[in-house]
Formats: structure tokens, sequence, C-alpha cells
């Protein structure tokens, strides 16, 4: 195993990440984003009036990703699996 294929496994396990990453993330700065604009219209600031909201985005963001993402890492999982023998030298 050379430094070149552990390189291309933690840059292809980085850029897995960042995609499962990418739906909850935007989905709670979207909302966050939203909620603080409506205090600051309001002047009404509340702790769980921004919380909440992100809470239940979140998860349905989760619910509606959910499939997505656990193929996704099923894939790279399989993806590495398959590339143990050549790691190895065995292939």
């Amino acid at each position: 195993m050379d430094t070149n294929a552990v390189l291309d496994i933690c840059l292809q396990a980085m850029i897995v990440a960042a995609k499962l990453a990418a739906p909850t993330l935007i989905t709670a700065l979207v909302v966050g984003l939203a909620i603080s604009l409506l205090q600051s219209i309001t002047q009404l600031q509340e702790a769980t009036l921004s919380f909440v909201p992100k809470a239940v985005a979140v998860a349905i963001a989760l619910v509606v990703c959910g499939h997505w993402m656990i193929s996704e890492m099923v894939a790279f999982t399989n993806e590495l699996f398959a590339r143990i023998p050549g790691l190895i030298g065995g292939a």
C-alpha cells in the first residue's frame, strides 16, 4: 500500500462525508437565516424560537435524504472492501 492509495482513500472519505453532511447543514443554515431575519424584523429575541424550527427542519431533511445517505455510505464501503486485495498487493 503506497502513499497515493492512502491519500486517494482519504480524499474520497472526505468527499463522501461532505456530501452526507450537506443536506442537514444547508437545511439548518437556511432555516436559521430565515428565523434570524424574522427575529430581527419583529425584535423578538427568543432562543427556543431559533432552535425548535431548525431541529424540526433537520429531522425532516434526514427523513427525506436518509435513504440516499445510506446508499452513498454503502456504496463507499463496498468500494473500499473491493479495493482491499489491490491495497495489500494480492491482485
